[in-house]
């Protein structure tokens, strides 16, 4: 039944698309000859396409999602016993307390009761500190790029080409348009900054009409739908839109929207500037796939280090969140300018959640005993740090640099490995009840969070010793040992040796260094122990620790700042 807002309904059905999209991506069934509009055309299945798929509506139409609806949805799965709940949503920063956070209070009943849980990390990168959904229970997915792309030619007046990426794919008139620079157009009360990058109302629209707009893109624009808005709200037919280095394009639009590096967009601005009549043509949009490198960390996914626990690494991995083809509700038309669809081309960590959530259900069907935690680790510790053509992930930046675990966590995910970790780093609610008390909550918050009794004790080092499939340490000064506990999964009989990749200006050793399991001897702890080289107000550093047995490697990230003051602060 819908609601007073024709654009929704009072049940799980999707009025907008997201959740949709989500879905599919985690569960979907395989679908032959998907497509948007022509454009990633193929076989698109979801992650787990056998799994049973239960769909917990917590946000409308408006954007508003509720914390009782929140709380709702996550009751209602632990009732109906589902294995894996795929989160594709957050607060912004700055981040509430985990005793007051809906998302970590419903996420850990839902643990506490074996769910894995997954979330997305958030879409403010690159910036540092704003991940969300930090909480160690959680499973936090950052966004990687695919090798996938689309592309356009773009043809000047005086014959120069250049290629930009664009998912429109109507019919681009057979004649050249003219090319205007934004900012020479603006709007009588608008600062050359807003018109530069077309923020609303600040063009001018008798200037704009029938005209193709060269828009730059500024830090606060995440992508170029506002642009392409302003310039069809004053009649323009096209929009150039140029922008920092990322391969996510913005959604498909009724007019063309090409997106270009800033090297492109100047030189097109540098061709409108010396032409009296400056014109551009563009080509029909292309599907081009396995040419180029990946993955990427894409641009605009959440980095940490945690605002909240910043002991606790986050994201925990990444997975393909950049222009991802997944099923769409043909409802989405009556609010959606690209019409009715029944698949489209989205970018978010949004997109790169249910990814994990799919591989989650995988591992849950192999191993339907593991733990949330045991999970969570086979997934970090399998998961890759080097891209398709085997050199080390990068961030998307300006300019683009050497991926870290800030960035993508244990790395980007390898299913296939993951389903044969040999080893895993497990634990339960009283670890999390332990860290929780460690974070300086009283014990009748956490009681109350948890439905559990909480009695608090201090525990020195509680945060660093909890037992995460990574280490954080973010105030070294001196020296200092932290343990890890490790359950064999694999082979009974098998012997694990370590090799340690230190953080700069840290010396690491492991006690010991090789781990001997049998049919009696499952678990097996080792000590960490840190040395700062130096006694300087560091920043943080990268390594890694690898246990080996000849047929598994199991990595985790070591992540180390080195610190003399307490006010000291560098992310």
């Amino acid at each position: 039944m819908n609601t007073t807002d024709i654009y929704e309904f009072m049940s799980a059905r999707d009025a907008v698309g997201h959740g949709t999209h989500t879905a599919s991506t985690a569960a979907g069934a395989l679908v032959a000859n998907a497509n948007f509009r022509g454009l990633a055309s193929g076989v698109a299945r979801g992650g787990a396409p056998n799994a049973r798929l239960a769909v917990y509506k917590v946000c409308w139409a408006t954007g508003d999602c509720t914390s009782a609806d929140i709380l709702a949805a996550f009751d209602d799965a632990i009732h109906d016993r589902v294995d894996v709940l795929s989160v594709s949503l957050g607060q912004a920063p700055p981040l509430p307390a985990y005793v007051d956070d809906v998302l970590s209070i419903g996420s850990f009943h839902a643990v506490a009761k074996g769910i894995v849980v997954v979330c997305s990390a958030g879409n403010s990168g690159p910036y540092s500190e704003t991940v969300i959904n930090s909480a160690p229970w959680i499973v936090t997915v950052a966004a990687g790029t695919l090798d996938r792309t689309f592309l356009t030619k773009i043809t000047l007046g005086n014959n120069s080409t250049y290629v930009g990426q664009t998912l429109y794919s109507g019919k681009h008139p057979a004649k050249s348009m003219r090319v205007v620079y934004a900012e020479d157009i603006a709007s009588n009360n608008a600062d050359d900054t807003d018109a530069r990058s077309c923020t609303a109302g600040s063009l001018n629209s008798t200037l704009v009409k029938g005209n193709v707009v060269l828009c730059f893109q500024t830090r606060a624009q995440r992508s170029a739908s506002v642009a392409v808005e302003t310039v069809k709200k004053a009649r323009g037919v096209g929009v150039i839109f140029a922008q920092f280095l990322t391969k996510d394009i913005a959604s498909s639009f009724d007019i063309p929207c090409v997106q270009v590096d800033y090297q492109v967009g100047t030189a097109i601005l540098a061709y409108t500037t010396s032409m009296r009549n400056p014109t551009v043509q563009f080509s029909s949009a292309k599907t081009i796939l396995g040419e180029l490198i990946g993955p990427e960390v894409a641009y605009f996914s959440s980095r940490g280090p945690s605002s909240l626990s910043p002991s606790v690494l986050k994201p925990d991995i990444a997975a393909p969140g950049v222009n991802i083809l997944a099923a769409w509700t043909p409802a989405a038309a009556i609010s959606s300018a690209i019409g009715s669809v029944n698949f489209k081309i989205d970018s978010g960590t949004s997109m790169s959640c249910p990814h994990i959530s799919g591989v989650a259900a995988l591992l849950k069907s192999m191993h339907p005993n593991w733990s949330p935690a045991a999970v969570k680790s086979a997934l970090v510790t399998t998961a890759n740090i080097h891209d398709n053509y085997g050199f080390e992930i990068v961030s998307e930046a300006a300019p683009y640099n050497q991926a870290n675990p800030f960035d993508y966590g244990g790395g980007h995910v390898n299913p296939n490995r993951a389903a044969h970790p040999g080893l895993v780093y497990d634990m339960g609610t009283s670890d999390y009840v332990r860290f929780l008390c460690s974070m300086g909550y009283n014990s009748s918050a956490i009681s109350s969070m948890t439905q559990q009794h909480a009695t608090c004790q201090h525990t020195p080092k509680t945060q660093l010793n909890l037992n995460l499939p990574s280490i954080t340490i973010p105030e070294l000064r001196g020296k200092l040992t932290v343990s890890r506990t490790v359950t064999n999964v694999g082979s009974v009989m098998s012997k694990y040796r370590a090799h340690v990749e230190p953080p700069p200006g840290v010396d690491v050793a492991i006690s010991p260094s090789l781990l001997t399991f049998n049919s009696t001897v499952r678990r097996l702890t080792f000590k960490v122990t840190f040395q700062a080289k130096l006694k300087v107000q560091g920043r943080y550093t990268f390594g890694s620790l690898t246990w080996e047995d000849g047929a598994h490697t199991v990595r985790i990230p070591l992540v180390v700042r080195t610190m003399i003051s307490k006010f000291y602060v560098d992310a």
